[in-house]
């Protein structure tokens, strides 16, 4: 490959490489930038608005609750109390947030994704059965049982889960490495999206009968 050429390859892969980093929360060229919704005298950053950094207080950087139990009273008995940039305001280009989860007896956090996050989770009560599958064409399962103290990884945008496997109620807390990681319930975006997808189409990608994906259509 001649010199040029090859240059030129090189410099087109740096850029493509740019471009996929982009995808990322990127890195604050600033100490603040606390997110505000009044644009007036303000620096548009990662889809929100910048406070004046002379205006910041402790406030914007504070959430209180976390140790109130999440209402596991639903089908799948889980909830997950967010700490992202929506709570807390002065996590806007920093690339964390965090979540508490918890789980009634045999509750689970269904099949999901988080499109812009890596995962790691802490067991503080209980014991969960968590796990990831790896992308096409392998789709590995890797799991394993977390027990009190215990971490573990979910890679960003793989599909994971937690179900609590013990007779009395979990907690955990997971930190996500994106301000707002987003989450996509398998399930409930298959099943339940609105506008519905074509039954006919979902029962030849999942090899079911009609009848199924319908009825699978009207719980989501």
């Amino acid at each position: 490959m001649k010199k040029g050429v090859s240059f030129l390859v090189t410099v087109a892969l740096m850029a493509l490489a740019s471009s996929l980093a982009s995808a990322f929360d990127p890195s604050p060229l600033q100490d603040t930038c606390v997110a505000i919704d009044d644009p007036k005298a303000a620096v548009f950053v990662n889809g929100k608005f910048c406070k004046n950094p002379n205006l910041t207080v402790a406030e914007d950087f504070f959430f209180q609750g976390l140790n109130i139990p999440g209402n596991t009273e639903n089908p799948l008995g889980f909830n997950v109390t967010t700490v992202n940039v929506d709570q807390i305001p002065g996590l806007n280009t920093l690339g964390i947030s965090l979540v508490r989860i918890d789980y009634a007896p045999y509750g689970e956090n269904p099949p999901h994704t988080h499109p812009r996050g890596t995962e790691i989770i802490t067991v503080l009560e209980g014991t969960l059965y968590v796990g990831f599958v790896t992308s096409n064409p392998e789709n590995r399962l890797i799991s394993k049982v977390l027990n009190k103290g215990d971490v573990y990884v979910f890679p960003i945008g793989l599909i994971h889960f937690q179900f609590n496997v013990g007779h009395t109620n979990a907690v955990a807390i997971a930190a996500l490495s994106s301000q707002n990681p987003g989450v996509i319930t398998i399930a409930n975006a298959v099943f339940g999206s609105n506008p519905p997808i074509n039954p006919d189409f979902l029962a030849k990608a999942f090899q079911l009968d009609k009848k199924v994906v319908e009825y699978l259509q009207a719980h989501f």
